[in-house]
């Protein structure tokens, strides 16, 4: 298998149980070795009391496109410790846009930086995900 085969069966496999995922409305848009692009619609139910996309949502979408790019290596991943900087708030009726790239993989421990943009292409937010390996494999993988 290609690495590009790889990563899509990986997220093929994850996907098929990803409930939060499915309930806050997101897309996986693209998957490859080490990157993920995840969308997320803003609903009215996403709203805080500024009228704006809460913080936790944002994140949400952020440490989904994160858990996709560190799991695209056919490896079972989690997250170790994530940081989220808001630059910018998410608006109501918009497709947000989450674009995860592997910074560093060293053994069984993986750097991610995830930029979270609004439809207008400004930066909502900066996520900083480090991740971990543990035991297991998405799918079992054959010499064919």
């Amino acid at each position: 298998m290609t690495p590009q085969e790889i990563a899509e069966r990986s997220a093929a496999a994850m996907w098929s149980k990803d409930v939060a995922a499915h309930a806050a409305g997101m897309e996986l848009t693209r998957i490859a070795p080490g990157q993920a692009t995840m969308t997320m619609p803003v609903r009215d139910d996403m709203l805080n009391g500024h009228s704006i996309c809460h913080g936790g949502y944002i994140f949400t979408l952020a440490d989904t496109a994160f858990a996709y790019a560190c799991n695209s290596h056919n490896a079972l991943v989690v997250a170790q410790e994530n940081t989220i900087t808001f630059l910018a708030p998410g608006k109501h009726g918009e497709l947000l846009t989450a674009v995860a790239d592997e910074i560093s993989l060293t053994g069984r421990s993986g750097v991610y930086d995830v930029l979270v943009t609004g439809e207008d292409g400004r930066k909502v937010a900066l996520f900083r995900g480090l991740s971990r390996q543990i035991k297991g494999q998405h799918f079992e993988e054959t010499d064919q």
